[in-house]
């Protein structure tokens, strides 16, 4: 008997929910200096042009934003001083460790990117590189620096959240001791 092909069952079992197998997203590095140095004011997702050997190192979990920032030039957008370390069992087409990588963006946010970053103040960094149902891709943010009494007031309001954290949860395990 002939069954049309939408009505099989799909193979596998799995919902094709646009996510990996687990739902998350394998994150390779991130930076979280620039979390501290920089108040985030809008972050995009950006796929990024690699090489094999460079995808191979980072599947292997090898890569360093700390340095990182992101450059609009041309009407393009490229990530500058990612560290991604040479692939061990790479031969002569072995990358650059720290070429500059073209990021793949629409052309109305390289557009917004490119006229806030102009403004005073503001620069774009990398925040993650990870990966998305098998593509490599890149957090960027447009970011506006911090001076240095923003850094601490950042720090004072997260230990304070912690302390009231803590303070809450041994108030809940007395309560339920008692």
């Amino acid at each position: 008997m002939y069954v049309p092909k939408e009505s099989q069952p799909k193979q596998g079992g799995t919902k094709d929910t646009g996510r990996s197998k687990d739902g998350k997203r394998k994150i390779v590095a991130q930076n979280k200096k620039a979390r501290h140095d920089y108040a985030i004011i809008d972050t995009y997702e950006a796929g990024i042009v690699l090489t094999g050997t460079e995808v191979k190192s980072l599947r292997q979990g090898r890569a360093s934003l700390a340095d990182g920032f992101v450059q609009i030039d041309g009407n393009e957008a490229w990530l500058h001083n990612a560290h991604i370390p040479e692939y061990f069992q790479g031969t002569w087409t072995n990358h650059s460790v720290r070429r500059k990588r073209k990021l793949l963006l629409h052309r109305e946010e390289i557009d917004k990117l490119e006229s806030k970053s102009q403004e005073t103040g503001h620069t774009i960094v990398p925040l993650a590189v990870y990966f998305k149902d098998g593509r490599a891709k890149a957090e960027i943010a447009l970011a506006r620096g911090k001076k240095e009494f923003d850094k601490r007031q950042t720090l004072r309001e997260k230990q304070d959240r912690r302390e009231s954290d803590r303070a809450i949860a041994a108030a809940k395990r007395k309560q339920r001791g008692e």
